[in-house]
């Protein structure tokens, strides 16, 4: 049966710790375990979600009859999933589950992603076997793909193409209501994702009830941001003047008082409709995204010599701008210890990845110094004609 009661993998049924008889309802139990960290349950749900549809349909088995074999075919499978129109979504849009043309997948899984999808789901398989579900976990035996370590962040927009962005902003119209309400937006997006350096999924939790306001050392006001980061792990990040003048711009651009109140439930971007709806992490990413996509238009049209430029910001998204702003710091001379606890990063070895200044500077003394100077070179002495043997 294609539920999996009969999986030539399950294990023992008498000595299993779960209820579940069949697959479904087990990977159910497993994913029971991050109901309440929505941002992993969705991605270890999409997950799992594919590799039981392409069993089933595909190859007519259950999860629990899958082998190596079987692994390697989807292995194979998610680098170009065929057919095209029953698994990858025409116009590679996010639909919701009811919606007639969703798809499991936008597009060929990238190598990362790919990545990803083989941790989360050798942790599903995992789990299944220690709770006797499964016998075995078919995907331990895959050969793991080993990933060249990566000395430093690339994603992120360097100083002078950051000052392209924000030029585009600047120079946007201000003519109408919706220019004016557009501008507002792209403003004080790019603001609170470069000042802060925070993550999609936080902006997108985030209240601006969330700021807060204490007495510093000095008897001045100090403004923080309170976040629930990734792991459910709270930190705090300040709030600087500049990005406190901005929100107040941005709030008055709403119609709202300047500053919020402890218990100001707007949301941290404000969505053009409903005020106190929170916007989705895919609404704002395609928000950012589409301030990079206008820009590098911007660009383009400023003569060819801006082509590559307007590519690379076509590339870009809201991580970029995280790391772009860890990026910044950390080059700027910010302690690391600082923009590690700023980012909400646990190792001091993840935020070093951010130092890119060193790397400027041997790039410069290499260029500078390591030359052949073939032009610099004297003319040969012309030979004598003599047989110098």
């Amino acid at each position: 049966m294609l539920d999996g009661r009969d999986g030539t993998n399950r294990g023992d049924t008498a000595n299993s710790q779960l209820s579940a008889r069949n697959d479904l309802d087990a990977v159910r139990a497993w994913l029971s375990n991050y109901a309440d960290t929505k941002t992993t349950f969705d991605s270890y749900r999409k997950e799992a979600e594919r590799l039981l549809l392409w069993a089933v349909v595909q190859l007519g088995k259950p999860l629990s009859s899958l082998t190596h074999e079987d692994l390697l075919l989807f292995r194979a499978f998610v680098v170009n999933p065929q057919p095209v129109d029953r698994w990858v979504s025409a116009s590679g849009g996010k639909y919701s589950r009811g919606d007639a043309r969703w798809r499991p997948f936008n597009g060929p899984l990238s190598p990362a992603s790919q990545r990803q999808a083989h941790t989360i789901l050798n942790g599903m398989f995992t789990w299944l076997v220690d709770a006797g579900y499964l016998r075995g976990n078919p995907m331990a035996l895959l050969r793991g793909r080993g990933k060249r370590a990566t000395p430093r962040v690339t994603r992120y927009l360097s100083i002078a193409l950051w000052d392209e962005v924000k030029a585009f902003v600047g120079q946007l119209p201000q003519d109408t209501a919706v220019q004016q309400a557009y501008h507002a937006r792209c403003r004080w997006l790019t603001t609170l994702f470069y000042l802060q350096g925070i993550r999609i999924s936080e902006v997108a939790a985030g209240k601006m009830g969330h700021f807060s306001r204490r007495l510093g050392a000095d008897g001045r006001d100090q403004w923080w941001l309170d976040i629930l980061g990734k792991g459910d792990r709270e930190r705090i990040v300040p709030a600087s003047p500049e990005l406190i003048a901005e929100l107040a711009r941005y709030r008055q651009a709403n119609g709202l008082p300047p500053l919020p109140g402890r218990t100001d439930d707007t949301p941290l971007v404000i969505p053009f409709r409903g005020k106190h709806r929170c916007m989705s992490r895919s609404a704002l990413h395609d928000a950012i995204k589409s301030v990079f996509g206008n820009a590098a238009d911007w660009l383009r049209a400023c003569g060819p010599e801006f082509a590559d430029r307007a590519d690379e910001l076509d590339r870009a998204s809201a991580h970029w701008l995280r790391h772009t702003s860890g990026s910044h710091q950390a080059d700027g001379g910010v302690d690391l210890r600082t923009v590690r606890d700023n980012l909400g990063h646990v190792s001091l070895n993840t935020t070093s990845l951010y130092l890119h200044e060193e790397e400027d500077k041997r790039h410069r003394e290499t260029v500078k110094r390591h030359r052949m100077n073939w032009e610099a070179q004297p003319s040969p002495a012309p030979r004598s004609g003599k047989n110098d043997s």
